[in-house]
C-alpha cells in the first residue's frame, strides 16, 4: 500500500490540492460565460452576495468605532453625574443663575437612576446594531449618531420630568417667562 499525498517539504500538484481540499478536477468544474444569466436572483435593493456587497471599509470601522468609544466615556461620565442627581441639578441650576437649590430629592434620585439606566441601555443597544452592520459589511458610521439622538432624547425626558417639579426652577421659568 503507497500513500499518494506527497511527503513534508514536497509540492503537491493542482489537482492533488484540489483532492485534499474535496474539490473536482479541473476537468470536470463547469464553466460559466460571462453573458450567461445566472441562477440567483439579484435582490432589487442591490444587496448581493458578491464582493462588491461586503467590501471592507476601514475608514466606516474607525469612525463607527471611535463615535462607539466616545459615546461608551460620555455614558459612564453622565451616567455616574444622574446617580448624583441634586449635585448634578445644583450645578446646572448655579450656571443658568437660578436663585435656590434642588430640593426634589425623591424623585432626583428615582429619574436620575432611569436616566442612569436609559443611557447604559441606549448605549448598548447602539453598539450591538453597529457592530452588526460592521460584521454585514454595510455603512454603519450613521448608527452612533442616531442611537445618541434618541438616547439622549429619552435620557433628558427623564431628567427633566424631577427638575419640572423643583420650586426654585419652577419660580425662575417663571420669572423668565414673565420678563
Amino acid at each position: 500500500m503507497t500513500d499518494q499525498r506527497p511527503q513534508y517539504g514536497e509540492i503537491a500538484t493542482l489537482d492533488e490540492q484540489r483532492r485534499a481540499a474535496g474539490l473536482p478536477p479541473l476537468g470536470e468544474v463547469p464553466v460559466v460565460e460571462a453573458g450567461a444569466p445566472s441562477d440567483q436572483a439579484i435582490p432589487a435593493d442591490g444587496a448581493g452576495a458578491g464582493p462588491a456587497a461586503a467590501r471592507p471599509r476601514p475608514v466606516d470601522r474607525f469612525v463607527t468605532i471611535a463615535l462607539l468609544a466616545y459615546g461608551l466615556v460620555n455614558v459612564v461620565m453622565t451616567g455616574l453625574s444622574y446617580l448624583d442627581f441634586s449635585t448634578a441639578m445644583n450645578q446646572m441650576m448655579s450656571v443658568l443663575g437660578v436663585d435656590g437649590e434642588f430640593t426634589n430629592y425623591a424623585e432626583g434620585r428615582t429619574w436620575g437612576t432611569i436616566a442612569a439606566i436609559v443611557l447604559a441601555v441606549g448605549w448598548s443597544l447602539t453598539a450591538y446594531f453597529s457592530i452588526r452592520r460592521l460584521r454585514s459589511g454595510k455603512l454603519s458610521w450613521w448608527v452612533p449618531l442616531v442611537g445618541a439622538a434618541v438616547t439622549l432624547l429619552v435620557a433628558s425626558v427623564c431628567a427633566a420630568i424631577p427638575l419640572m417639579n423643583d420650586p426654585a426652577f419652577i419660580d425662575f421659568v417663571a420669572k423668565t417667562a414673565g420678563q
